[in-house]
């Protein structure tokens, strides 16, 4: 019952020969699946935060609207979890040139959906189109990249958590600004046409292997990506339904929570599964997915926080928002081949590196709890620059310490893994950050409200003219004004969620604390894969 899956069906599922020469050919060809993995990535993060200005253009209203996102998460994550099979059975090569010429086309007609159930239904197959190209990068990379280069284009996909999401706010606010809200949609096809010719050209065709649908995984197939899509969804409508309240979310939540488990119960013991549940028994592995969906929470730090301070309390634009989040993301394209560099030395222990990069975001964190209702964007660069080395050190050492634990034929498992607990990590910690800020929220307000209602003169301070502040009422206790008691509120509201944000970068300290000692007690130490030092 606990003995390992047999080598001949993992074998079966890598269906490759050994890798191919490392040529310009071969690098261009990565190339390319870097390129779609990246507009992906960034066509999920655009379109969220564009979504105000796509429903506004198409009348559509906020409950509707909001199914938009939902339906391309919930689809994007059950593709991660199928795509290596599809890869490895019908082709590396052919299965990305089929899923990239099926996200570009989609978007073309995207904007002229005649009605809105038709553009659900066309968001969720793009996003059944998309959600397969992450997973693909990091295939190409475990099965073509040399050891002496293996490092590298592991820095490559890493930047599809670090790079994508911190420039999908500038991208936003070019195509609703300046260009036009269908270049939120458009943005992504010059450059998976790009993508396309250069896979085309440059990866190699390995041999289609459909004698692996003799031992498809079709319960494997059913339950765990309607299990996933159904839990994507709670967590993606939960906070607007009300969570447990509904009915709706309710239904879904225990539907996802039994097709699950009934995925998991196959997977230990189906011969050609989608999750070979076995390899978490390495303890590098099993840390590399635990950290993983954690530091997706804890990068919100470095986005997700300061846009919502920015635009909610300093009433600025995504235009203006933008340059902050560049300040992580451009630095990216140099800062990630620099730490796979530095991790190729041999005496460099990668967990000293994790623990060095967990530190710089948990340092970040602890400025931003001195965030005051007055700071402005220039204040947060100094949390912007943390962030943007802290990053790549906190997701490369994962990277190398997962990997090196997984055999070449074990690659498809991997990646699978590896992406769906990624876009899981997504998801779940902006439901998380959503919850957090709205109850921290309420709290404060409440608190704020009990104290100024006791100390009754504050509520009441004769206004001579110097004053920007208005008290709300007159010394008799009636108001002053609607004007004055709707600036008083949004004052309240202000500070309160200035409060609840120092109070979640409080939070990310304890978790990035947390994650630090786990590096130190679950991995073992792993070395740069040209070293060739076999694992005991």
């Amino acid at each position: 019952m606990n003995q390992p899956v047999s080598q001949a069906p993992a074998a079966s599922s890598a269906g490759m020969s050994g890798p191919p020469p490392f040529t310009a050919r071969l690098v261009t060809g990565l190339a390319g699946v870097l390129i779609v993995a990246l507009c992906s990535g960034l066509n999920d993060r655009v379109t969220d935060i564009a979504l105000a200005d796509v429903r506004g253009a198409l009348s559509i209203s906020n409950d509707p609207g909001s199914w938009l996102i939902g339906s391309y998460q919930a689809a994007e994550v059950a593709a991660m979890m199928i795509a290596p099979w599809l890869a490895v059975t019908f082709s590396l090569r052919r299965f990305t040139l089929f899923v990239t010429m099926g996200f570009l086309l989609v978007a073309a007609v995207l904007p002229y959906s005649p009605n809105l159930p038709v553009f659900i239904t066309l968001r969720a197959v793009q996003g059944l189109f998309g959600g397969a190209m992450p997973p693909l990068l990091m295939t190409a990379a475990l099965r073509f990249m040399p050891p002496q280069y293996k490092l590298y284009g592991l820095s490559a996909y890493a930047l599809t958590a670090t790079f994508g999401p911190n420039i999908a706010t500038s991208m936003a606010a070019i195509w609703t600004d300046y260009v036009g809200w269908k270049w939120v949609f458009w943005q992504v096809i010059p450059t998976c046409m790009l993508g396309y010719l250069l896979i085309g050209y440059g990866l190699p065709q390995d041999p289609q292997r459909f004698e692996r649908f003799k031992q498809m995984d079709i319960v494997g197939m059913v339950t765990g990506c309607s299990g996933i899509s159904l839990l994507v969804l709670v967590l993606q409508q939960g906070e607007r339904l009300d969570w447990f309240n509904s009915p709706l979310i309710t239904v879904m939540f225990f539907a996802s929570l039994a097709l699950l488990t009934i995925f998991l119960v196959n997977e230990w013991h189906h011969p050609l599964p989608l999750f070979k549940l076995q390899m978490l028994k390495r303890h590098n592995l099993a840390h590399g997915l635990i950290t993983l969906f954690a530091l997706m929470f804890l990068f919100l730090s470095g986005s997700a926080l300061p846009a919502n301070f920015m635009q909610q309390v300093g009433g600025f634009r995504a235009v203006q928002v933008g340059p902050l989040a560049l300040t992580i993301g451009l630095p990216q394209l140099l800062l990630a081949p620099l730490v796979a560099f530095f991790l190729t030395i041999r005496w460099v222990d990668s967990r000293w590196v994790l623990a060095c990069g967990l530190a710089l975001v948990g340092l970040s964190c602890y400025w931003g709890t001195y965030i005051t209702s007055v700071w402005v964007r220039d204040n947060f660069y100094v949390i912007q620059i943390m962030q943007a080395f802290g990053q790549p050190m906190a997701v490369l050492p994962i990277l190398l310490g997962a990997t090196s634990v997984v055999q070449p034929q074990e690659g498809p498992f991997a990646a699978a893994m590896f992406n769906t607990t990624r876009g899981m990590g997504s998801i779940a910690g902006s439901a998380i950050l959503g919850v957090m800020v709205s109850e921290r929220e309420q709290f404060h307000s409440n608190v704020l409200l009990n104290h100024i209602g006791g100390v009754n003169y504050l509520l009441s301070q004769p206004y001579g003219g110097g004053s920007s502040f208005l008290a709300p009422l007159n010394t008799d206790g009636s108001a002053i004004s609607t004007e004055v008691i709707t600036q008083f509120s949004t004052l309240v509201r202000k500070q309160a969620l200035v409060m609840s944000l120092a109070d979640i970068y409080m939070l990310i300290i304890g978790l990035a604390l947390a994650l630090i000692v786990l590096a130190a007690i679950l991995p073992k130490r792993s070395f740069p894969p040209q070293s060739l030092v076999k694992r005991p």
